[in-house]
């Protein structure tokens, strides 16, 4: 049996790399709730931050599941 050892380790550095760009956006989302809600400016903008990491997150989310199953293809 013959392993391809680069195969392998491309796919292990992609999939360590997207987890981590994932959960450092979700993060950034979490950040944006968490702004204080004495501006109203800031707490909007925040709002929105959140708003588009969270769809980011779900967009990721969405095309694995679409990676994943063969009947979306």
């Amino acid at each position: 049996m013959h392993l391809d050892w680069n195969a392998l380790g491309q796919v292990a550095a992609v999939s360590v790399g997207a987890t981590v760009a994932v959960v450092v956006v979700f993060a950034l989302g979490v950040l944006g709730l968490a702004r204080p809600e004495d501006n109203r400016a800031r707490h909007a903008l925040g709002l929105t931050q959140a708003t588009l990491c969270f769809l980011a997150c779900a967009a990721v989310v969405a095309y694995g599941i679409y990676l994943i199953v063969p009947q979306f293809h």
